[in-house]
């Protein structure tokens, strides 16, 4: 083989082979960052997976809620109000918006016996928000005045 070729296809597999180990790094990244998101129903018939960082959401069930009295632990329940539910542990301060009957997406991992230990709590707001300002004004008025509103 001529020098000058055998050069020309060293280079040519050095690429490949760069690419195609760059390609396995980025997929084995995005993999271990992938948080998979179930409904309360998943959750309780174990399509959930056991130990793995996961995202579930439902809704707070009313008088679920419990908190610890010396520390920030914090135990409610999620449901769909179709039947599923399931208990959800955090240790921490929860969000201003969080409320019995409130929607709510935790992020934590599924125990073996079923509970939930969540690392993270998000509540959901409600899209139709007024600020205390404007609620007094004419909804067609307050669009226009806000800036943050975009022509809705």
């Amino acid at each position: 083989m001529h020098p000058k070729r055998r050069n020309r296809l060293l280079i040519v597999l050095f690429v490949v082979i760069g690419a195609g180990v760059s390609v396995a790094l980025i997929l084995t990244a995005l993999n271990e960052n992938l948080n998979m998101f179930y409904p309360p129903d998943q959750i309780v018939s174990g399509e959930a997976p056991v130990g793995a960082q996961i995202r579930a959401g439902g809704m707070v069930l009313d008088g679920s809620v419990a908190r610890s009295q010396d520390t920030l632990d914090v135990s409610f329940v999620l449901t769909d109000y179709q039947g599923s539910e399931f208990g959800v542990v955090y240790s921490g301060i929860l969000p201003d918006l969080f409320r019995e009957g409130q929607g709510v997406i935790v992020q934590g991992q599924l125990n073996a016996d079923g509970r939930f230990r969540a690392s993270q709590v998000l509540a959901k707001h409600d899209e139709n928000y007024m600020p205390p300002e404007l609620a007094g004004m004419n909804p067609a008025a307050a669009n226009k005045r806000n800036p943050l509103n975009y022509g809705r």
